[in-house]
């Protein structure tokens, strides 16, 4: 078993590893089934996340044994990153990984818990939640953060940026970090990195405008991109789901 802890937790190491060794019974479910599950707990005065990766497939559990960062491993460096980038991300405790000696078992991500006033799927369920263009607004600009400190986050989706309010501003956290590259990005790239997160036109246009307002990009360009990459994710997304049933109908 590999055990790394954050040295500012280190002191909590040993009831997280207890916590560990009954997971399944314990704790309050946020996500269970599919491909992950994740829980909160109280350890001593602080809430903490721990989020239980699937064991993968045959194949990926000798990848992750000798090739590849697992992703809870991956989940605890990148969240480093992004702190000492000054970007937001709930507080990374550590991370375990559950291996033999030929190939790669269970692993774990723990965080501080985080509880937001929302996230970016409210904007979309609720477009007359209070100071909706605002808070667009405020995500458009920390996404051009994001991008200028040279952050890929391919998992930008209306679930995976956590949301509170402080004052009349918002603040915001990336969760769900194991999909991420750092690097210098294009105009194409970033444009793209918007194309997950709504089907909504108007929101487009609100974030496309706040873009380039804060770059010196055309809106007519980024609105264009934008929008084409949106429809592109959408019919591809919508396409999947229709796959998806009629496989389960034939199962049936």
């Amino acid at each position: 078993m590999k055990v790394v802890f954050s040295e500012k937790y280190e002191l909590y190491k040993e009831d997280i590893l207890t916590i560990l060794n009954t997971f399944p019974q314990g704790g309050k479910s946020l996500k269970e089934g599919g491909r992950n599950t994740l829980k909160v707990y109280e350890v001593g005065a602080i809430p903490i996340n721990i989020k239980s990766f699937k064991v993968p497939n045959a194949i990926n559990k000798v990848a992750y044994r000798f090739f590849r960062k697992s992703k809870a491993k991956r989940s605890f460096e990148y969240a480093s990153l992004l702190l000492e980038k000054g970007i937001g991300t709930p507080a990374p405790i550590g991370y375990v990984e559950d291996n033999s000696s030929v190939s790669f078992g269970k692993s774990f991500y723990i965080s501080e818990h985080l509880e937001p006033d929302l996230t970016f799927r409210k904007l979309i369920r609720e477009p007359d939640y209070p100071d909706h263009e605002n808070i667009l607004r405020q995500f458009t600009q920390f996404t051009l953060r994001l991008h200028d400190s040279g952050v890929l986050f391919k998992d930008h989706s209306p679930g995976n940026t956590l949301i509170r309010k402080n004052g009349k501003d918002y603040e915001f956290f990336l969760v769900d970090l194991n999909r991420m590259q750092f690097k210098e990005l294009t105009f194409g790239e970033r444009i793209q990195n918007f194309s997950r997160l709504t089907p909504k036109k108007d929101m487009v246009a609100i974030m496309s405008d706040e873009y380039a307002k804060n770059t010196t990009w055309k809106y007519d360009a980024i609105f264009s991109l934008m929008w084409k990459e949106t429809t592109h994710f959408q019919e591809k997304f919508h396409r999947k789901k229709r796959l998806k049933k009629k496989l389960l109908f034939w199962r049936n």
